[in-house]
């Protein structure tokens, strides 16, 4: 009965604070936090001592699940580089460079429980992201940001194990390094099977509610085989939740779909919640461990306060220069838009030696398989030549890229997991948890202030975004019309009869547009013509979005209309 109670009340404590948050201006973690520590204030309330494993076996894999699925597909594909770059290259170098400096400051720390702290505090946070895309900031900025803490979790929590083993037994840096690249290998192939059999399988399965308990299970079919073999379970649990959230809109329902999204965003409140909860819990225990055992908890602030310095300016130092690359991209990107149309022209040329065009197509934009393969290659080129002159990124867009970097929920799970016989834990434990919660609270209490200095570029302004979405209509238009006339023709204009579409999943015509048909969006008409429609209109929209001609965000808030007018229509 207890921690029955104690589990109600957490997931009350969770809501609120997340209710409260934004409304009084403070972080909804900071709250959390406060009240775990004046909980444990409380006489009679007992010692806080979460198993390491449940941690790192039980919460991280289905937290890193949630946050890969919600992560645009075409904008993590045009940024992948970058993106490595931080939530890899950064991550490592930041273990390495903060593990010597932790080596150095803290007394008899060894090298590998220096580097394990190091790999701890080195990975940022998704919680400035959230404040950003609510101020309006460039969404290649949240892109960028969004990716980098999905994947340096994984990449430091990776780091964090080899330096845990290096720890236990004699090993050189080159063993760890190989163990790091396998350990990836196979996570990514490991993840990628699992997630195309979850959509295989959700795809068949009628029942909603039946289908989200099976997605319950899903960041654990990935993890736990990965970590069977020796990889790591948490990059499985990532590349299955990016996998599956880009499958999702051709594979499954519109009714599964939201409910999977519904369900997931609050298994991530809660486990994030918890997690804070946990640390504010933990901290009076931990200090007084560290007052009895160790310098005191001033050593600890100072080392917290040393190591936020010094983790900003290895960010800057390593943005700087990732811009200027960005910045040489984008010029020889614009530099290739007249080969793109000569290469167009030729094409569209019946006298023009096809095999000679399929070269020059493969130069510039990738091989193609054929003629329509390679007027594809070229549209999706010159949309990614678009995507990075619209939105450049300058010295405002990294200065707000190196403030927005906060430690948060990671570094306070990976200090979690360190072993309990691990020497000087407490001190270790501290550390980690100070800089957390002076990152939330400095950072992420002057991040929209910062967006308000810096003045960074806000993406298209509010007409381009209205000629996107105009531009968009009229191409599901006019596949709702071919739709209609394949329809009334005697199909459903995909190769599926008039009742098989009626239970199939896609778009809408009432709600983005309706083709120009002139029904009204109450489902007067043929309810199977309207649904093969919603298919056609989906397919023009995925086609698109995987061709990048229009943003995700315009693409994301039509499928949005296009899945409510299809569940409308079925209910």
């Amino acid at each position: 009965m207890e921690f029955l109670i104690i589990g109600v009340v957490a997931l009350i404590a969770i809501a609120m604070a997340t209710t409260l948050g934004p409304r009084i201006g403070v972080a909804a973690p900071l709250i959390l936090v406060a009240l775990g520590v004046a909980v444990s204030l409380i006489p009679g309330v007992p010692e806080v001592e979460i198993d390491p494993e449940i941690i790192l076996a039980g919460v991280l894999p289905p937290l890193l699940y949630a946050a890969g699925v919600s992560i645009p597909a075409t904008d993590f594909r045009r940024e992948f580089k970058s993106i490595g770059a931080l939530s890899v290259v950064l991550t490592i170098v930041s273990t390495v460079l903060l593990g010597a400096l932790f080596h150095a400051i803290i007394p008899d720390l060894a090298w590998p429980w220096a580097f394990a702290l190091g790999a701890i505090v080195s990975p940022s946070d998704p919680v400035a992201t959230a404040i950003i895309k609510r101020l309006g900031v460039s969404p290649r900025v949240v892109s960028l940001l969004e990716g980098e803490s999905l994947l340096n979790d994984a990449t430091a929590l990776v780091l964090l194990r080899g330096a845990v083993a290096a720890a236990a037994s004699a090993v050189t840096v080159w063993t760890v390094a190989w163990q790091f690249v396998v350990a990836m290998a196979l996570a990514v192939a490991i993840g990628w099977i699992v997630a195309r059999i979850n959509l295989w399988v959700s795809a068949r399965i009628r029942d909603t509610t039946a289908n989200t308990v099976f997605t319950f299970t899903v960041p654990f079919l990935a993890s736990i085989p990965a970590e069977l073999v020796g990889a790591s379970g948490l990059v499985a649990a990532v590349v299955a939740g990016l996998v599956t959230g880009n499958g999702a809109a051709r594979a499954l329902s519109p009714q599964v779909r939201q409910s999977d999204h519904q369900t997931w965003r609050a298994i991530e409140l809660m486990l994030e919640g918890a997690i804070y909860l946990i640390l504010g819990l933990e901290l009076i225990a931990t200090i007084e461990d560290v007052e009895r055992d160790h310098a005191g908890v001033g050593f600890a602030l100072s080392i917290a306060a040393i190591t936020l310095v010094a983790v900003l300016t290895l960010r800057a130092a390593f943005i700087a220069p990732l811009l200027a690359g960005q910045a040489r991209r984008a010029r020889r990107a614009a530099a290739l838009i007249p080969h793109i149309e000569h290469a167009r022209t030729q094409l569209e040329d019946p006298d023009t030696s096809y095999e000679a065009l399929r070269r020059m197509v493969g130069r510039l934009a990738g091989r193609a398989r054929s003629e329509e393969h390679a007027h594809r290659r070229l549209t999706r080129a010159e949309a990614d030549i678009s995507y990075l002159l619209r939105a450049p990124l300058g010295p405002r867009e990294g200065a707000l890229m190196v403030w927005a970097g906060m430690r948060g929920v990671v570094t306070v799970a990976a200090a979690q997991t360190l072993p309990t016989d691990t020497p000087g834990r407490s001190l270790l434990v501290l550390i980690a948890y100070f800089v957390a919660i002076g990152s939330l609270v400095i950072q992420g209490g002057t991040v929209a202030w910062a967006v308000r200095l810096l003045k960074p570029s806000r993406g298209a302004t509010p007409q381009e975004e209205a000629d996107e979405r105009a531009r968009l209509r009229d191409q599901l238009d006019t596949a709702a019309a071919d739709a209609r006339a394949a329809f009334r023709d005697g199909g459903t204009g995909d190769g599926r009869t008039s009742d098989d579409s009626a239970s199939a999943g896609g778009s809408s015509d009432g709600g983005p547009s309706d083709g120009g048909s002139g029904r009204d969006s109450t489902g007067v008409g043929d309810t199977a013509e309207r649904l093969a429609v919603i298919h056609a209109q989906r397919d023009a929209l995925l086609d698109a979005r995987s061709l990048g001609t229009f943003s995700s965000a315009t693409l994301s808030a039509m499928l949005t209309e296009l899945d409510h007018e299809q569940i409308r229509l079925e209910l």
